[in-house]
């Protein structure tokens, strides 16, 4: 083997949604062994405890949180594959789940790299980051609520005031047309609710960044990163030290663009989007924040508006893409080294010089 492993055995789990396939290679690369386990953790103990340890490789997926934390239990070491980064699993044109299985064993035999491994977070990060996704979708419901609501009203020829989507429940009732009361009193009494969910989740996601992330608060010394900007960085990333280079951050978010060299021919590709969606959501959201009106002035904000320049809606998204690049980078090199964030740095040093 030349994974640097000094185990003899290296297995394939290929996971489903109720069962895994497992597929064994000994020393010399030959099956050894291979089963079907269903995915409980008696039935991983019963099938995988009690032995020698050995190497396991799975892909990414719903269940390989807690079966790779279950199987490090047991005392194997375990690789987690990234299928979207590897052709070979994700292309494979003699797909079952088996051969899938062999091909991660064969992989992780010869070199775990190829895989492009994984690191999943803890389970208390996991859980902690479940509820900044729960909000998210509650969210997203009032959002499509409020904005259903609105259209129905302009269908009668009216419209109603303008407001947040906190206080649009009071603000809105008084201004429903009559014959639309019936069916949008229910939708009211939901975006009420669900404005009630919000902040009772966003109380406990306070209380969580205080009490087990307190380096929340070194990311919020920039202006328009918040509560949930900063701890889903966090959470997202979990340990500073994963990344030598803070520049490594934007691609690791997907924040740079696709590379596609042929020769002489290097074309402009758009970014490579990826990393974690939801992080780069709430990144995008505070670079928005940056470059907007209620934006303060910094360093970021006068090189983003200047990449902007004026009338062209191209050149704006494109800034807003790399002042997130930027803030990603900004936000690890402040939690690395804990500085304190001087928002005119730049301009400072220059107009002294």
């Amino acid at each position: 083997m030349t994974n640097g492993s000094s185990l003899n055995e290296t297995m394939g789990l290929d996971l489903s949604d109720k069962t895994g396939v497992y597929v064994v290679l000994d020393h010399e690369g030959e099956v050894c062994r291979e089963g079907k386990v269903a995915l409980t953790r008696q039935a991983l103990s019963r099938a995988f405890g009690g032995g020698s340890p050995c190497l396991v490789a799975i892909e990414v997926g719903t269940h390989s949180p807690w079966v790779s934390r279950e199987l490090a239990l047991l005392g194997h070491e375990v690789v987690i594959g990234n299928p979207r980064q590897v052709k070979l699993i994700s292309q494979n044109k003699k797909k079952s789940d088996r051969e899938d299985a062999l091909l991660l064993a064969r992989l992780a035999r010869l070199d775990r790299r190829l895989l492009r491994p994984v690191q999943h977070r803890g389970e208390q990060a996991q859980a902690d980051l479940a509820m900044l996704r729960a909000r998210s979708l509650l969210v997203a419901g009032r959002t499509s609520l409020i904005n259903s609501v609105r259209g129905m009203v302009k269908t009668t020829g009216l419209r109603l005031p303008r407001c947040s989507a906190e206080s649009f429940a009071a603000r809105a009732q008084p201004h429903l047309p009559r014959e639309l009361v019936p069916a949008l009193e229910p939708l009211l009494a939901e975006i009420a609710s669900l404005t009630a969910r919000i902040k009772q989740i966003t109380h406990a996601i306070e209380h969580a960044a205080a009490e087990r992330y307190p380096e929340t608060q070194q990311l919020r010394q920039v202006p328009g990163v918040g509560l949930i900007c900063s701890l889903t960085y966090v959470l997202t990333l979990e340990e500073p030290q994963r990344f030598r280079r803070s520049r490594a951050a934007g691609a690791y978010l997907g924040l740079v663009p696709r590379q596609r060299q042929s020769g002489e021919q290097q074309p402009q590709m758009h970014i490579t989007k990826a990393g974690d969606v939801a992080l780069r959501s709430v990144l995008v959201q505070s670079a928005q924040y940056i470059l907007g009106r209620y934006g303060p002035d910094s360093d970021l904000r006068r090189w983003g508006l200047k990449l902007a320049g004026e009338g062209n809606k191209a050149r704006r998204k494109k800034a807003v893409i790399a002042v997130t690049r930027k803030l990603a980078v900004l936000l690890h090199h402040l939690w690395s080294t804990g500085q304190v964030y001087e928002p005119l740095r730049q301009a400072d040093l220059q107009t002294v010089g």
